[in-house]
């Protein structure tokens, strides 16, 4: 098939740092790749692909030195772009929230879209009633529950290369936090359950510009205890040896998370994983296989004197029979050529 992948501008492809919707395009694009696909990739020109890289933006904008910049008028230059090639490709493949919308309504049937944030804003329910004819794609079943109505055509949950992540069969004693600092993502709940178990916590952790109070008033004054150290942002070069050495990577979260990346990238390592039973989590994580879903602190604490009953290589396993970037384009694939058969038996019947 010719496939194209349209990814936002925000980060490159994959990104250098911090960054989940344009890693997931990566491994997505790679996989297609590989299986044999004719693969084109919108994307910033400091991407790194096997597929063919259409550049549309200099480099991507969050790490762009450029003082003064335009994250909408970047977007609308994607989209010109790939409106204008449309007709080179079976499938374009939107990761780019609902912006294309207007741009792309009278050919929805020959678009997928993944939706990769949370879905209970206001004003997003009326876009999905205003064009309802885009098909859906939903990274969880639990992300769908804001919009019942809308378009679905398939959940499909992320997937990563498995060669990019080392196994590591023995860990080095500390639990690992993984992502962003922000209320939703709990680090002081991190921080807590760490210091009641007595365990080592290191904290690789992007400080967005809109967290930064939240950080120095409610973070920083917990980073003087000793047992915890704070890493700050990392990327993939260094994901295997911090997810790795961690005997547990703790996912303690405060809202629907819609996937949870970090938790199939620790789980890549062979490092289980203990998470809040909020949005994904459930549906990713086995509870007492691959990690161990609690809903309060003394659970967690509790989860972690438990950790020695789980098989480091049956938590590798798991990720690769279900999290592969492999296993993921396959269930694309099977996707696209389903919506396809559907689109030329519309034309079928239309024609008669």
């Amino acid at each position: 098939m010719k496939i194209a992948q349209v990814t936002p501008l925000y980060e490159a492809v994959p990104p250098r740092l911090y960054g989940g919707t344009e890693r997931v395009v990566a491994h997505l694009t790679d996989a297609l790749v590989e299986l044999g696909h004719d693969v084109s990739l919108f994307a910033s020109a400091d991407a790194e692909t096997k597929a063919r890289l259409i550049p549309v933006r200099d480099q991507a904008i969050r790490l762009d030195p450029a003082p003064l910049k335009s994250d909408l008028a970047a977007h609308l230059s994607l989209l010109s772009e790939v409106r204008r090639r449309a007709a080179e490709f079976d499938v374009i493949h939107f990761h780019t929230d609902m912006i294309h919308f207007p741009f792309f309504d009278r050919s929805a049937a020959m678009t997928v879209t993944t939706l990769h944030g949370r879905l209970d804003l206001k004003d997003l329910a009326g876009v999905y009633q205003r064009w309802p004819q885009f098909p859906l794609v939903s990274i969880s079943d639990d992300q769908r529950r804001p919009l019942p109505f809308a378009n679905w055509a398939a959940t499909v949950q992320h997937g990563m290369a498995a060669a990019l992540y080392d196994f590591s069969p023995r860990s080095q004693g500390y639990l690992a936090f993984l992502g962003r600092i922000s209320p939703e993502k709990r680090p002081d709940r991190a921080i807590a359950i760490a210091i009641g178990t007595g365990r080592r916590l290191k904290i690789a952790a992007k400080v967005d510009a809109a967290d930064r109070v939240y950080f120095e008033d409610q973070i920083a004054p917990l980073l003087d205890h000793p047992l915890i150290e704070f890493v700050g942002e990392i990327g993939d070069a260094q994901k295997s040896a911090f997810l790795g050495g961690a005997e547990a990577l703790l996912f303690p979260i405060d809202w629907p998370e819609p996937f949870g990346l970090v938790m199939i990238e620790a789980m890549a390592c062979g490092t289980p994983v203990i998470a809040y039973a909020c949005g994904s989590v459930p549906e990713v994580i086995e509870d007492g296989r691959t990690g161990f879903i609690v809903h309060d602190d003394a659970q967690a604490i509790a989860a972690v004197g438990r950790l020695a009953s789980l098989d480091r290589p049956a938590v590798r396993r798991r990720f690769e029979e279900r999290f592969s970037a492999t296993a993921m384009a396959t269930r694309y694939i099977d996707l696209y050529r389903q919506l396809a058969a559907t689109k030329e038996a519309k034309l079928g019947i239309a024609a008669e």
